[in-house]
This record gives structure tokens, C-alpha cells and sequence, in this order.
């Protein structure tokens, strides 16, 4: 017996993750190429998280990849642009990979998800809005989606690098 369509087309990855997948690929040989030009020891993780290629570089001492991480991330921030533009250099798409170094990003989407909880539960019992610091997309998107979660409403607002989220009760 033959399985519907459907299901067959669940056991066969997409044609999307297949081209996320090959994004990774190429972000993975990039890299690679960089941490032999910097001398570093690494290893480069590749999955498919959220619809967009996710590339990590870890290492057993994660110390020794601090310098591709920078102050607050911004050589981390920089890494990662110059990665997606290898990527669409390849493949003629843009990119929305995402890079970490050492769990710098991880570790920063936690510290942010109980800032964006604190900041939330300001809202609810005081009824007022909250503005955060200024913070880097990534970051704002981490908050947005902490806010989304909740049942509030949030917005960007500034001009780079000094753009910052609110936060707004509910209507």
C-alpha cells in the first residue's frame, strides 16, 4: 500500500530545510576557512532552527573563541553579516543565518528572556508602559517574542544603535 501523499511528503525533508541545510554547509566552510586563517581550535554545529540555518563554532575551551565573540558581541554581530554574505555570495539568496560562538548567544537570549519577563510583569501590575535599553536586533527580537508570548503588545522605536523596545499593557 502506498501512503498519501502527505504523509510521504512529511518523511522527505523539504525542499526549504534541504536549502537551509546547504546555507549551514557553506557557512560551516567559510568558517572553517577563518579559523584556520585566525589559528583558532574549533568546531562548527550546524542545524535548522526557526526556518534559518543556525551555525555554532564551540570548542573545549570556550574561552579561547572569545575573540570572535568581541565586546557584547559586536565581532560576533560582524561574523555573522560577513557569513550570510558568503552564503548569498554562493547561492545568489539572502541569508538569515544565524551564527553563535560558544553559546554567546544563547547565553544571551536567557539573560534576555527573564529581562523581558521582569520587564512584563511591570506592565501587568502597574499598568504603564516600559522602555528597555537600546539593544541590537537579535536582542529585540529575543524581547518581542517574550512580550508576543505573554499577550502584550511591543514596539521598536529610535534609530540605530540607540533603537529600544516598549512594551505596552494589554488593550
Amino acid at each position: 500500500e502506498t501512503p498519501a501523499p502527505e504523509e510521504a511528503a512529511t518523511d522527505e525533508p523539504t525542499r526549504e530545510t534541504t536549502s537551509l541545510e546547504e546555507e549551514g554547509e557553506i557557512a560551516a566552510d567559510y568558517l572553517e576557512e577563518l579559523l584556520d586563517i585566525a589559528d583558532l581550535d574549533g568546531d562548527i554545529d550546524i542545524d535548522v532552527e526557526h526556518d534559518r540555518a543556525a551555525v555554532e563554532i564551540v570548542a573545549d575551551d570556550p574561552a579561547a573563541l572569545r575573540s570572535l565573540v568581541g565586546d557584547g558581541g559586536d565581532v560576533l554581530d560582524a561574523l555573522q553579516e560577513l557569513t550570510r554574505l558568503a552564503v548569498q555570495a554562493r547561492t545568489g539568496e539572502r541569508s538569515r543565518l544565524m551564527l553563535d560562538v560558544a553559546g554567546f548567544r544563547a547565553d544571551r537570549r536567557r539573560e534576555l528572556t527573564a529581562q523581558a519577563e521582569e520587564a512584563i510583569s511591570r506592565v501587568q501590575s502597574g499598568g504603564a508602559k516600559v522602555s528597555l535599553e537600546p539593544l541590537n536586533a537579535f536582542e529585540r527580537k529575543v524581547i518581542h517574542d517574550a512580550v508576543a508570548a505573554a499577550g502584550l503588545r511591543s514596539d521598536s522605536e529610535g534609530v540605530e544603535p540607540q533603537r529600544y523596545v516598549v512594551i505596552y499593557p494589554a488593550d
